[in-house]
């Protein structure tokens, strides 16, 4: 049963694929549900008409699908304060917005852009603070009637307290903003539209959020928001103001802020990859926070059951692929392998398979399975790892054949072939023997012996354990290969 003492939010904009940032803000808030029996609300920022697209809604129930993240209201899902797309609840925010203006909690402001660059342009000449200077504050009916009848039309703007505001940040302890640092700030455009500054804390306060668990990056929005909500509870709109709590930047290359433009940062890229749901936030998880200080590798289960936003980290997480793609390694190998040959399947269907359907045998694919299962990274790189067995012919990387394909080779492979062709097939250790007996006579060590048979049999120099592989491959296959190679060293 949730908890009604938690209530925090999820609310993406539907604009673009989903990004590993948007994902590790949607893991916190979950398991911070999660863990405290409370309430997730998910919630669509759809007001920006220009860049939203249905598209983007709908990778984004996708994607929190694909991760593993249930919400207790939302989209499908409904819920007490339906409807969660911003886009149709227009009508609530400009209600809100003419309630504070008729208590006195906001102005209409009639200064142009340009009045705007100007005055602004002058305080940073002069050193003062270059935010809004209040010229629209006080106006007088007489002054706001001369605007209109210029043809004014004007925005309306939060009438900010003069006086400082502090707040407790989950994340980073106690912070406060000088007023004369947070200037009255726009909630509706000219055309009616309302800004994200209303949209946000009014659909917070409505929805009854408790905790606001969002980016760093919009940690300069809180005491504004903070002074709105003081007003929303006067005019009984809100109930509380919410605890806040900032993330971490997640960085880049170059230590810069990772963006939706950075390739490494497409949620896509790791779906297509073969990274798992589990993997994947696993390691996001590790962007801020940690299970313990000798521990990498855990469940989602056990980050749900440890998970206290107080414990994030302030500082930036920066984000390492080759970490993520070792943690996702070690989440493959935790499978067990009937999961794992399942969670392969779409790598070993068109179009990612270059092999014709009928090619493919289930019976090899499960013999070859738990080798593979050890050996990757990413589900995706199965299809290479397991080519060898549907191909009607190796797929021969021309640079291991080089490599492999010494002076000499055709001779040591003449006598692998006898070697492997008296062997008994149902021992890989007596195939190993085959090819180490056939090393010797040419005076090689096992590497250097089995290389050439590997790439004969699998066109590359790396792959699975070969002599299991030589197994599942079969006799005849495998000594047809061999021949195959000796014809072309001979050409």
């Amino acid at each position: 049963m949730a908890n009604a003492t938690v209530r925090v939010r999820f609310c993406p904009s539907p604009t673009g694929n989903p990004h590993v940032g948007l994902v590790r803000t949607a893991l916190f808030n979950w398991a911070f549900a999660r863990h405290n029996e409370g309430t997730l609300v998910f919630r669509i920022e759809d007001t920006d008409a220009a860049r939203d697209s249905e598209e983007s809604y709908n990778q984004l129930l996708d994607a929190m699908r694909w991760l593993g993240f249930d919400w207790d209201e939302g989209p499908e899902i409904g819920g007490p304060h339906a409807p969660y797309r911003q886009s149709q609840r227009m009508d609530i925010y400009k209600d809100v917005a003419q309630k504070l203006l008729d208590a006195g909690h906001a102005y209409h402001c009639y200064c142009s852009t340009e009045e705007l660059d100007t005055r602004r342009e002058a305080a940073r000449a002069a050193g003062k603070p270059s935010g809004y200077d209040g010229h629209c504050r006080d106006l007088t009916d007489e002054q706001k009637a001369a605007y209109v009848a210029e043809g004014r039309t004007p925005i309306v703007r939060f009438r900010m307290p003069d006086e400082a505001i502090t707040f407790t940040d989950l994340v980073r302890g106690e912070i406060t903003y000088l007023s004369e640092n947070v200037p009255d700030y726009g909630i509706v455009r000219a055309n009616g539209a309302p800004l994200y500054t209303l949209v946000n804390p009014v659909d917070d306060a409505l929805m009854e959020i408790t905790h606001v668990l969002r980016g760093e990056d919009l940690l300069s929005s809180t005491p504004r928001q903070i002074a709105l909500y003081k007003a929303l509870i006067e005019l009984g709109i809100a109930k509380e103001t919410p605890a806040f709590g900032h993330l971490p930047y997640v960085m880049g290359e170059g230590n810069k802020k990772l963006s939706k433009r950075d390739p490494e940062s497409s949620l896509n890229l790791y779906r297509e990859r073969g990274f798992l749901p589990e993997g994947l936030l696993n390691y996001l998880s590790l962007l801020g926070w940690s299970l313990s200080a000798d521990r990498d590798i855990f469940s989602i289960e056990e980050m749900v059951a440890a998970f206290d936003v107080t414990d994030v980290n302030p500082n930036p997480a920066r984000f390492d692929l080759k970490k993520c793609e070792a943690i996702n390694a070690d989440h493959i190998r935790l499978l067990d392998v009937k999961d794992f040959t399942e969670r392969c399947a779409p790598w070993l269907r068109a179009p990612f398979a270059p092999w014709a359907p009928e090619n493919f045998d289930e019976a090899k694919w499960q013999a070859i399975a738990p080798y593979a299962q050890s050996r990757m990274k990413v589900l995706s790189e199965i299809t290479d790892n397991v080519d060898f067995l549907f191909l009607p012919e190796p797929a021969v990387d021309e640079a291991s054949w080089t490599k492999a394909m010494k002076e000499g080779s055709d001779a040591l492979l003449r006598t692998a072939r006898e070697k492997l062709d008296a062997a008994d097939w149902s021992s890989p250790e007596s195939l190993k023997e085959a090819v180490l007996a056939a090393g010797e006579e040419h005076g090689l060590k096992l590497g250097k012996a089995q290389a050439p048979v590997r790439v004969a049999v699998t066109g590359r120099t790396v792959g699975l354990p070969l002599f299991e592989s030589l197994q599942i491959l079969g006799k005849e296959k495998t000594l047809a290969r061999v021949d195959a190679a000796l014809e072309r060293l001979a050409a």
